[in-house]
C-alpha cells in the first residue's frame, strides 16, 4: 500500500502505528509466565507482533490490563505481514462467581424487610 513512499517515511509510519497500538490497546495474552500484547482481536482469533511472539499453542489466558477476560485454546498460527495470526478452537469468558446449579428467577429481591 505504501510502496511509492521512501523507505524512511514507511519506517516512520510503521513505528507510529506500533506506538499508537501500544497506547490504546491493553489486551494481552498470558501463556504461563510469558505475556504478549495483542495487536488485533476478533471472533476467531487474534494477532501479535511477529518479532515479539513465539508460536503459542494450547491453553492461554486473555487479559484487559489486570482484568482476566477469556480463556482460549489456540490451535494454529500463520505469519502475515509484520504479525503472527493465531486462531483458537474455543473462547470461554471468565466469570467472577461460580456457576449456579439452579435457574435464577427473573426478579430477585435485593434483601428482605423485617416488620
Amino acid at each position: 500500500m505504501y510502496e511509492f513512499l521512501p523507505e524512511a517515511v514507511r519506517l516512520g509510519l510503521e513505528e507510529a502505528r506500533k506506538a499508537a497500538l501500544k497506547r490504546k490497546d491493553r489486551l494481552s495474552v498470558h501463556d504461563g509466565d510469558d505475556t504478549y500484547r495483542i495487536r488485533r482481536f476478533w471472533d476467531g482469533g487474534f494477532a501479535l507482533d511477529l518479532d515479539a511472539s513465539d508460536r503459542l499453542r494450547g491453553h492461554v489466558d486473555i487479559y484487559d490490563g489486570p482484568k482476566h477476560l477469556y480463556q482460549c485454546l489456540v490451535v494454529s498460527s500463520v505469519a502475515e505481514d509484520n504479525e503472527r495470526v493465531f486462531e483458537f478452537k474455543w473462547l470461554r469468558p471468565v466469570t467472577d462467581r461460580p456457576a449456579a446449579d439452579y435457574v435464577m428467577p427473573e426478579f430477585a429481591p435485593a434483601g428482605l424487610l423485617e416488620r
